[in-house]
């Protein structure tokens, strides 16, 4: 006969994503953590930093609220881990495909080069990282637009990156005051919050011609508005 495990805990309900306390152990820490961060990912894109509670996200996982607050401390904690998590990779990507395409260009860099070397890995992602990268640009588009928690967020883990993008559009937009490279860029982040939110909106207002989830399409064209507009308002100089 099977002695039972003694770290397992007594028996307890059981949820859809299994054992409420100890994870088993064939789970292990990291399988729990990433289940907490998928489920926290998901709620935090649906209701904002305020709008979920550490019991919730317990709640939606299957784990106790002890185990939360052992892996990420505070719910801040946990809201931090969620946001680096995906924005390690996504920046690290970004940059490369912006270094590799200002190597490939040389002297010939252009607005719509360097945006869409930007743009490329949100495609990428979009279309190949299945419902956790959704949640995850949902969870961007959210704090871009957010005027008490978003600000501060986006600018901790996004900012180095769009200094280097802002860099490249400097070479290709010679002259350009920087004054007008940044309020040109504040337009194309408001474009790119919507895209990433993928709201349906488009598809409503246009009756269906156009679809807010062909992401391919969205980028595209969004690099070459975001082009002119840089160059128009850069032209001032």
């Amino acid at each position: 006969m099977t002695k039972p495990d003694p770290e397992a805990g007594p028996a307890g309900p059981e949820t859809r994503k299994g054992r409420r306390g100890r994870p088993p152990k064939s789970e292990g820490p990291s399988g729990t953590s990433e289940l907490i961060l998928d489920v926290a990912e998901d709620l935090f894109s649906k209701h904002g930093l305020h709008g979920v509670s550490i019991r919730d996200v317990a709640n939606e996982a299957g784990v106790d609220t002890a185990l939360l607050h052992y892996y990420f401390g505070t719910k801040l904690g946990l809201f931090d881990a969620v946001f680096k998590r995906r924005a390690e990779i996504l920046n690290a990507e970004r940059l490369a495909s912006l270094d590799a395409y200002a190597l490939k260009a040389g002297d010939a860099l252009t607005p719509e080069g360097v945006i869409s070397a930007f743009l490329q890995p949100l495609v990428e992602w979009g279309e190949k990282g299945g419902p956790g990268w959704k949640h995850y640009f949902a969870l961007i588009s959210q704090a871009n637009a957010n005027p008490v928690w978003g600000g501060e967020t986006m600018a901790r883990y996004f900012d180095d990156v769009i200094r280097r993008l802002i860099e490249l559009l400097r070479l290709a937009l010679p002259g350009a005051r920087d004054e007008d490279l940044y309020w040109a860029y504040h337009n194309l982040s408001g474009a790119l919050t919507l895209t990433l939110g993928e709201t349906g909106r488009l598809d409503r207002l246009s009756n269906g011609l156009c679809r807010s989830g062909d992401l391919r399409l969205a980028y595209a064209n969004m690099a070459r508005f975001a082009a002119a507009g840089f160059r128009a308002l850069c032209a001032r100089a």
